[in-house]
C-alpha cells in the first residue's frame, strides 16, 4: 500500500500543529479528519478562542472532532 492510501486521522492542538497539518494535506495524503481539544476561553473577556488546527482544519474542509477525554465511550464508538 502506498504511503498516500493510507486513511489518516491527525490529531493536534499547538499552534505549531497546523505546520504538520498543512504538510500532510500538501503532500497529497489522505487526511480523513482532525481531532484536538475543545475551544477554551482565553483572554480579558474569556472569550471562546478557536484552536489554531481547528481553523485550518475547517478551511481544509476536513470533519473536526473536539472529545473532552479521548476515552469516553461516546467518542470512542464514533471513532470506530
Amino acid at each position: 500500500m502506498n504511503a498516500k492510501q493510507l486513511r489518516i486521522v491527525f490529531m493536534g492542538t499547538p499552534d505549531f500543529a497546523v505546520a504538520s497539518l498543512k504538510a500532510l494535506i500538501d503532500g497529497g495524503y489522505n487526511v480523513v479528519s482532525v481531532i484536538t481539544t475543545p475551544d477554551k476561553p482565553a483572554g480579558r473577556g474569556l472569550k471562546i478562542q478557536e484552536i489554531a488546527v481547528k481553523k485550518y482544519a475547517t478551511e481544509a474542509g476536513l470533519p473536526i472532532w473536539q472529545p473532552v477525554k479521548l476515552k469516553e465511550p461516546s467518542f470512542v464508538d464514533e471513532f470506530r
